[in-house]
C-alpha cells in the first residue's frame, strides 16, 4: 500500500482552490508526483500514456479534466514520468503493475469510494487492468486511444524492445528527433507539436520494454466489467489503431465508441467525459 508524504491527504486545502500539487505518494520503488482539484464532487482520477506526463497530455490535448468542474479530479505522473521517479525495472512498468500503484492512490485519496477512472493508450490499459482486479472501485471509464492489443500487441512489443535499444545506443534526444522525422501525426492530431518523452534517459529504455512485456486483459475478463465505458480514438495511428477500440467495443457490456478523423472532433472530448461524470 502507498502512502503521501507529510501525512494528511488533503490538508487545509479550500474547495476553491484550482489545482493544488501534494506531497509526493510513496509506492514501492517510486514517488508519485499528483495534483489535486477540489470542487467537492465525484471523484475522478486522471492517467496518461506511456512516456508522457501531465504536463505533456496538457500540451497534446489530452488532459480532458482541464476545465471540468463540480468533480474531485486527481491527476499523477505514472512511475518514472513526469516528475515521478522510479528504477530502471522493465517490471516496475508493466500496466498489470502500475495498476496496482492506480489502485494505492485510489484507497488514499478516496477511501471508500467508487471513482471514474479516464485516461489515453497505456492510462487506459492500466485502467482496465485496475478495473478487472476491482471492479468495485470504478463506477465508470473514459478511454482514450486504447493501444494496440492481443493479436496487433506482439509487433508493438518488437518495436518498443527497439526503441529501447536505440535510446541505449544513440540517447533520448536523437530518438525525439528521428521520431519527429520518420511519423506522420493522425489526422486528428494535426496540430499537436511534437511529442518529446518525458522520461528521464536513464528510464526510458526500462519504460519501453515494460510496455513491451504489457497487453490488454483477456477479451473474457473485460467481457465481465458492467460498468459503463465510453471509448474515445482516432484515425491513423498504427500504435493505436481502430481495431482495438472496435474490438473493446464490442467486448465490453456497456461500451459506446467515439472515432474521431478531425481536430474539432478530439475538441469535443472533455465534454464526453462531462457527459460520462455525470452520468455515473
Amino acid at each position: 500500500m502507498g502512502e503521501p508524504h507529510g501525512g494528511n491527504l488533503t490538508g487545509t486545502r479550500l474547495a476553491t482552490d484550482p489545482e493544488v500539487p501534494l506531497s509526493p505518494f510513496r509506492v514501492r520503488g517510486a514517488e508519485l508526483a499528483c495534483e489535486y482539484s477540489d470542487e467537492g464532487g465525484h471523484p475522478v482520477v486522471q492517467l496518461h500514456g506511456l512516456t508522457s506526463s501531465r504536463a505533456r497530455d496538457r500540451l497534446l490535448d489530452l488532459d480532458l479534466g482541464r476545465g471540468q468542474s463540480g468533480t474531485r479530479l486527481l491527476r499523477y505522473d505514472a512511475r518514472g514520468h513526469g516528475r515521478s521517479t522510479g528504477c530502471p525495472l522493465p517490471e516496475d512498468y508493466r500496466w498489470s503493475r502500475l495498476a496496482e500503484d492506480l489502485l494505492a492512490l485510489v484507497e488514499a485519496y478516496f477511501p471508500g469510494e467508487a471513482v471514474h477512472g479516464v485516461g489515453p493508450s497505456m492510462g487506459c490499459g492500466t485502467l482496465l487492468h485496475a478495473a478487472v482486479r476491482e471492479p468495485d472501485r470504478f463506477d465508470g471509464l473514459t478511454l482514450l486511444l486504447p493501444p494496440t492489443a492481443w493479436e496487433t500487441r506482439a509487433a508493438q512489443a518488437r518495436n518498443y524492445e527497439r526503441l529501447a535499444a536505440f535510446v541505449e545506443r544513440h540517447g533520448a534526444e536523437r530518438l525525439a528527433g528521428a521520431g519527429a522525422s520518420l511519423h506522420a501525426l493522425p489526422p486528428a492530431a494535426a496540430s499537436h507539436p511534437p511529442a518529446t518523452p518525458d522520461v528521464a534517459e536513464r528510464l526510458l529504455p526500462a519504460a519501453y520494454r515494460g510496455a513491451a512485456l504489457s497487453d490488454l486483459p483477456s477479451r473474457q475478463e473485460l467481457a465481465g466489467l458492467r460498468l459503463p465505458v465510453s471509448i474515445l480514438a482516432w484515425t491513423g495511428d498504427g500504435g493505436h489503431p481502430v481495431s482495438t477500440a472496435l474490438s473493446l467495443a464490442r467486448v465490453l457490456p456497456r461500451a459506446r465508441l467515439r472515432i474521431a478523423e478531425r481536430p474539432e472532433q478530439v475538441a469535443a472530448w472533455p465534454e464526453v467525459l462531462r457527459e460520462d461524470v455525470g452520468r455515473d
